[in-house]
């Protein structure tokens, strides 16, 4: 039989020209989504894809049945009580989407104990998710605010993978639609304290959240009020309530430096203030706390302080600082309550808590850890609506420990596990998790994580997967993955490597990675990789990589630094061709990127910059891992165009091996997270994962794995 041919867009060269250099780019035309003569290349590309992938489909049909085998389809969340309700979420089995209810809260009585399949007395749905996504291909709700009566529900709906959602607003009891006047807006809705407005954000042309907007309930939203809004092209803002609810917080941000805002919500039209205007530089945020803010601050030390203020002056110059941290703790961020504080921040390079408590004049008294096991262990706030509460909800998970809920009584210090998220097959004991620290080219120290299990030993003859992102302070903290089990029982050795342009070791860190610094990403990513070869824990021939987004520049980036150490790469939703995105700041979020990658329009050093690393211009002319591009139509935040245009380019520039394909895969109906329902995306990961075991040739079970199809 014949092999299928990889689709050959026509060339029909654009030059781009700055700072006396010129490019030719043969593919940019690419970039016409309206285009019948592009969706067709596209799904020429999907059928291409599908051709080749063909023989996987067992494979990643076998994958899925494991996914399925460790989930428990029919589940429930752990209920959160707010105001005269607890919350809650059910999961049904064959569903795509969660069920939110709630039940009446009783004085007298237990937090409920909800079972599957059986309503609680007085059990309310507010919303189905699978009744909203029927008869559409993708859905994603991003607001379910409830009003502070509880009476109704503001409701945030995408159908397209575009990120504007349409607002309603319900009777909570009936479901009724009461309001439906306000459509393609931002995510973030907030209620006034009389039930009577609504405040919501809304996007420029650019898809940068730049204006606040108040709604009067029964009014056309033609009527709306414009709050505030923000004309500098590289901020954006977004919004939230305090704990209290008696605040609208408005944070006003780019990459470096940030404004915060507040609004009283028993007084919607009335102003806004500012609490510390914005200085170049300067990196706050802001949590009320009754008659005065609490502000995580980087005006003295890079890794931030915590502060306070009187709310009725809440400028710098009255920050106090109550709180700073050890050489290498980067604080967060800052949630108060009633009798006490609670600090999220990185200490050793992982998530933590720390909490503080008040004195009876509302001073904090020293910071007190909570701890918890594993050591490598991710931990977190968890849902917490309540201002006036004893005990706080905390979020565990590590590379081995489900997500668990917990209760931390906050006087005490004694910790109650709620909820661990149960994983049928799964026995934790046949399985390792650690932390490797590597070398990199300058010889800074870099963390790897790594994960496998107990049978596999480091003798140079395994499969390896190796995991990055590094950008934009983001750091890839522990956490627990049932499709990671589909990895592991096949004996691949699987590696976060935690890199410069990430957060995990502080905001230095981060400050490594970026800018005429972003090299450093790559090349700790490379390091990170190598180590896995030389330490025996991956066989030379046997290593696979993976990253998303900006993950996805990294993985265009380190196969044209060293093709060579990659048997396959999938990269997904890939930032590839970043010099021509970044320089064209018409697109959605690119002048809020130049903070990030600097601004090759004004700066000749930084076009230079960019130009050396952009993937989709340093493609060498040699043997290249096989690669799988995966990506949206409707992303707005890495379009499409990048990955179509890289693919064509690679096939055009790297050595032709029918064992090494390079494919694209495209969701027609789908945003920057892919596919919508929790099925789509197990089908998404099966098929991923599907393509990197079969060039690892790991596609068979090892030992006696816990992975079940049963």
């Amino acid at each position: 039989m014949t092999s299928p041919q990889p689709p050959q867009a026509r060339r029909q060269p654009t030059t781009r020209s700055f700072h006396g250099d010129t490019f030719v780019d043969d593919f940019e035309w690419l970039r016409d989504k309206e285009s019948p003569e592009v969706i067709a290349h596209l799904e020429a590309e999907n059928a291409y894809t599908a051709a080749v992938t063909d023989r996987l489909k067992p494979l990643a049909d076998t994958i899925f049945g494991e996914i399925k085998a460790h989930t428990r389809e029919t589940d429930l969340s752990v209920p959160v009580r707010m105001g005269d309700w607890w919350y809650f979420t059910r999961t049904i089995e064959g569903e795509q989407y969660a069920v939110h209810v709630r039940v009446p809260y009783v004085a007298s009585a237990d937090r409920p104990d909800p079972q599957p399949g059986q309503p609680l007395p007085g059990e309310q749905v507010l919303l189905d998710g699978n009744a909203e996504a029927a008869g559409h291909d993708f859905f994603e709700l991003s607001d379910l605010a409830v009003s502070h009566d509880g009476t109704r529900v503001a409701v945030g709906l995408d159908v397209t993978g575009g990120e504007l959602y349409d607002l309603s607003v319900r009777e909570a009891a009936t479901g009724s639609v009461i309001d439906d006047d306000v459509r393609q807006i931002g995510n973030g809705v907030v209620w006034s304290i009389d039930g009577r407005h609504l405040f919501y954000t809304r996007r420029d042309d650019a898809w940068r959240a730049h204006e606040v907007w108040r709604h009067e309930l029964g009014t056309p939203a033609d009527q709306d009020v414009l709050v505030l809004r923000e004309d500098d092209e590289q901020f954006s803002l977004m919004i939230g309530e305090s704990r209290d609810e008696r605040w609208l917080i408005v944070m006003i941000g780019s990459s470096t430096t940030t404004e915060a805002h507040l609004l009283d919500l028993t007084d919607p039209t009335g102003p806004v203030r500012v609490v510390q205007p914005r200085v170049p530089g300067l990196d706050y945020d802001v949590e009320v706390d009754g008659d005065r803010i609490l502000v995580v601050h980087n005006a003295d030390r890079v890794d931030f302080d915590l502060a306070e203020a009187p709310i009725a002056t809440p400028g710098r110059d009255h920050w106090r600082t109550v709180m700073t941290g050890a050489d290498g703790d980067r604080i967060l961020g800052v949630d108060a309550f009633a009798g006490f504080v609670i600090v999220s921040m990185r200490h050793d390079g992982l998530r933590t808590l720390r909490l503080l408590p008040k004195a009876f004049d509302g001073i904090l008294a020293e910071p007190r850890a909570i701890p918890v096991e594993p050591q490598l262990h991710s931990l977190a706030l968890g849902n917490n609506p309540e201002y006036v509460t004893d005990t706080v909800q905390l979020a565990l998970t590590s590379w081995l420990t489900p997500s668990s809920v917990l209760d931390y009584a906050a006087t005490s210090g004694d910790l109650t596990l709620l909820k661990q998220r149960d994983v049928p097959g799964f026995e934790p004991q046949l399985y390792v998790e650690e932390r490797l620290w590597v070398t990199a080219q300058d010889g800074a120290r870099i963390p790897v994580s790594l994960v496998r299990r107990r049978d596999v030993a480091a003798d140079g003859s395994n499969p390896g997967y190796i995991y990055g992102y590094g950008s934009y302070e983001v750091s890839v903290d522990p956490y627990f993955s049932a499709a990671r089990l589909s990895l592991l029982d096949r004996g691949v050795v699987y590696a976060v490597a935690h890199i410069r342009g990430g957060g995990e070791l502080g905001r230095s860190w981060y400050d490594d990675g970026k800018l005429l610094a972003k090299r450093n990403t790559f090349t700790d990513f490379v390091a990170a990789s190598r180590a896995l070869i030389d330490l025996g824990w991956v066989h030379p021939d046997r290593l696979a990589a993976e990253g998303a987004s900006a993950g996805g520049l990294l993985m265009g980036a380190v196969v044209n630094l060293a093709p060579e150490l990659y048997a396959a790469v999938h990269a997904d939703v890939p930032f590839v061709d970043a010099l021509t995105t970044i320089l064209d700041p018409s697109l959605p979020l690119t002048a809020g990127e130049w903070e990030e990658w600097g601004n090759p329009i004004a700066d000749t050093q930084v076009y230079a910059y960019m130009k050396s690393y952009t993937p989709y211009e340093n493609i060498r002319a040699t043997r290249y891992p096989a690669i799988l591009a995966t990506t949206s139509l409707n992303d707005t935040r890495v379009f499409y165009v990048e990955p179509a245009k890289w693919v064509q380019q690679l096939r055009a520039t790297v050595e032709a091996d029918p064992a090494r394909p390079i494919l694209l895969k495209t969701e027609l109906v789908a945003g920057h997270g892919g596919r919508s329902g929790r099925y789509d995306s197990w089908e998404q990961a099966s098929f991923g994962f599907a393509f990197l075991l079969d060039r690892l040739g790991a596609t068979e079970l090892s030992g006696s794995g816990t992975t079940s199809t049963s």
